[in-house]
């Protein structure tokens, strides 16, 4: 049975670090490939994403174009409202038998995990494969018995880049070179996304 990696989220814009994460995580934990699923509108953030869900996978798929082991999803934006875990792992083991799926979370995630959705249920389907930062260390400690025994921790390097810190750099009109793959500046840059007045 193969093993899928599955990673989540607004990708507003995907950048390095998110492809780092998913790489580091494929080599340590095994992964024949990882799923980049951008959520339509996700249950623990306030905010709405920035761009259309249109943009964002489209920058997800420029990202990933060139790794054969990564690949872009958009069955939460199909599904639409808000882009709850369960049911997105409940589908995917309908389209994809003969699969396992592991879901790639960062720190402050794994700290959440008791106020996912559905959490119990979630813990039967998938494991969970915590990325822990440096500045931001996971607490599996306090989790309940059924989430430690289904959460393996990996290590990351730090990197000090947020989608959140890209967007207002764009707004600014400064650089974002190396922060996100070329293919994804080409993008930004094609469609004049985040009020970029950058000349990077």
């Amino acid at each position: 049975m193969s093993k899928i990696g599955i990673m989540g989220g607004t990708f507003d814009p995907v950048h390095t670090g998110h492809l780092l994460a998913a790489e580091k995580a494929r080599e340590q934990c095994g992964l024949q490939e990882v799923w980049f699923i951008p959520s339509y509108m996700p249950p623990l953030k306030a905010n709405e994403p920035g761009v259309s869900s249109e943009h964002r996978y489209g920058m997800v798929e420029a990202a990933v174009a060139t790794n054969d082991a990564f690949r872009v999803l958009d069955i939460e934006l199909k599904r639409g409202g808000i882009s709850y875990s369960y049911d997105t792992v409940s589908e995917l083991i309908k389209r994809y038998p003969g699969r396992s799926f592991a879901y790639i979370i960062g720190s402050d995630r794994i700290n959440d995990l008791c106020k996912w959705h559905r959490i119990e249920e979630l813990a039967e389907l998938v494991t969970f494969i915590g990325l822990e930062r440096p500045a931001e260390p996971a607490q599996p400690g306090q989790l309940p018995s059924f989430l430690k025994q289904r959460l393996t921790i990996v290590e990351m390097p730090p990197i000090g880049i947020s989608s959140t810190d890209i967007r207002n750099r764009l707004t600014a009109g400064h650089s974002v070179q190396y922060m996100v793959p070329d293919t994804v500046l080409e993008y930004i840059r094609r469609y004049g996304l985040y009020e970029s007045r950058a000349d990077d």
